[in-house]
């Protein structure tokens, strides 16, 4: 499902939660691409990668009470790049590289001289990505979908017929 950070509409600035969501889905190909040119050594770290365990919670039908559904892996960090804002990122999985670049991408969105490049050459092509990945997994579910059809009983001439008569 999508939500509203994957569909950010024209000309408008997309909050930080909305972009850090994005990030933390986005593919280390286009990360790379993007930002891998903005690490080096005016990186301070406030703290470095590190990989733990998150608890996900779940609700029946989407409205219940809350339920512990199990743990995932996820990895953290946080850094500053010389002269500008800090950037943090949470990605799931063990990806301490992916991570790093999400956090220095999200320091460098909060710069609004790096907002609209970021935009068109990072953000776009991962709600890009995110629309592919939902359209290929809807055409597998939708593969598998199975119609089922009541077919009426026609009646045998039985008693139930004579009782008609």
């Amino acid at each position: 499902m999508f939500h509203a950070f994957d569909n950010s509409g024209p000309n408008r600035p997309l909050p930080r939660p909305d972009w850090m969501a994005l990030l933390a889905r986005a593919p280390l190909e286009l990360l790379e691409s993007s930002v891998a040119s903005h690490l080096g050594p005016g990186v301070h770290w406030l703290r470095r990668p590190e990989t733990g365990l998150m608890m996900v919670q779940g609700r029946v039908g989407g409205t219940a009470e809350r339920f512990n559904l199990g743990e995932i892996t996820v990895t953290r960090c946080a850094l500053r790049l010389e002269g500008a804002h800090a950037g943090v990122a949470w990605v799931t999985g063990r990806d301490a590289r992916r991570c790093t670049l999400a956090a220095v991408a999200d320091a460098l969105l909060q710069d609004p001289a790096h907002t609209d490049e970021l935009d068109a050459r990072l953000l776009e092509p991962v709600r890009q990505h995110l629309r592919q990945l939902a359209a290929e997994r809807s055409a597998r579910a939708q593969s598998t979908r199975v119609d089922f059809f009541t077919m009426v009983r026609e009646s045998d001439g039985g008693a139930d017929a004579e009782e008609d008569a």
